[in-house]
């Protein structure tokens, strides 16, 4: 059965100049930006992992929701990536989108509220050189991260100082997009082409796999990802296992830190039971739990991100 399907070609792209924007250059913060006081001595254990592991040159991953980036924290990743700490970053496709928006015009982020009623959400014509960007990096075999970065980099976007992607295309750091069809605005277009979107993601994917052979002693966040950076992540490590395992070693020694809001009580260590709601928030039971079952170890910071990656920023500094 073909099921009937919406006349996209129809879609009425306006210009991001007749957008109001809920963020702006002037709402990412400078590095020298003092957060208020955090007290959790998790994330001085975790910030002392992170050194250790970078000492011994095992990875740091991060990958994140797009709140990172909507919080003015671009700086702050774009940072550790420079100092060769964070060595692989993932999100997923909002990030993607805030990041090319902010890095293009100085400006990104919506009103939901005030656009969807007159089916105006998301349809804004600069933004779709996303897709062209993918389409273009896909037939060199890029990935999703590498082709909207090389796009931002080498299109001398006029604020590409600010943009994660850009600067992992710069230095070589790989930047990895893990895409959902259909959750992003960029699928809505004309010049989406899902085919290499997919392939692109996919890539990134792999990528991310193959940074995972070598995360024994390494050190993974989760930073305010609810569903993609858990599940990637679980998947990602399986297959890293699995290789690893028929070489006849382990990739067990891991410390593994979620980031989030959530309230999820006293013992993050132990997974909450089915009747209980907490055990449906995947950071918690994948993350914090499963994976370092075997002899690693996790972390929970709960907390605004505009002042946890800051404190974690300078925490790890001090160190190394």
């Amino acid at each position: 059965m073909v099921y009937p399907e919406f006349p996209r070609e129809r879609l009425e792209l306006l210009p991001l100049v007749e957008r109001t924007h809920d963020m702006t250059l002037a709402d990412v913060l400078p590095l020298d930006w003092r957060p208020p006081p955090y007290d959790n001595p998790g994330l001085m254990v975790l910030a002392e992992r992170i050194a250790a592991a970078r000492r011994a040159g095992r990875p740091v991953v991060m990958l994140m929701g797009a709140h990172v980036i909507k919080r003015g924290l671009s700086r702050f990743v774009i940072d550790l990536m420079e100092r060769g700490i964070l060595t692989h970053v993932g999100g997923n496709g909002a990030c993607a989108i805030h990041d090319y928006e902010l890095a293009l015009i100085g400006a990104t982020t919506e009103s939901v509220a005030k656009y969807l009623p007159e089916g105006k959400f998301g349809l804004w014509r600069e933004t779709g050189g996303i897709n062209d960007a993918v389409n273009a990096g896909v037939k060199e075999e890029m990935g999703f991260g590498a082709a909207v970065g090389r796009a931002i980099e080498e299109g001398k976007f006029p604020h590409r100082e600010v943009s994660i992607l850009a600067a992992g295309y710069r230095l070589g750091v790989s930047v990895t997009i893990h895409i959902g069809i259909g959750q992003d605005i960029i699928h809505m277009y004309p010049n989406f082409d899902p085919c290499a979107a997919a392939a692109a993601s996919y890539r990134d994917f792999l990528a991310l796999a193959r940074t995972f052979l070598d995360l024994d002693g390494g050190v993974f966040l989760n930073y305010g990802t609810a569903v993609m950076g858990p599940e990637v992540f679980q998947k990602a490590l399986s297959m890293a296992r699995n290789l690893a395992h028929q070489e006849g070693r382990r990739i067990d020694r891991i410390a593994t830190a979620v980031f989030d809001l959530q309230e999820l009580g006293p013992d993050v260590h132990r997974e909450a039971p089915r009747d209980d709601p907490r055990y449906y928030f995947r950071p918690y039971k994948t993350v914090l739990v499963r994976a370092v079952r075997d002899g690693g170890e996790s972390f929970y910071i709960r907390g605004d991100h505009r002042v946890t990656l800051p404190h974690l920023w300078r925490l790890v500094l001090e160190r190394l």
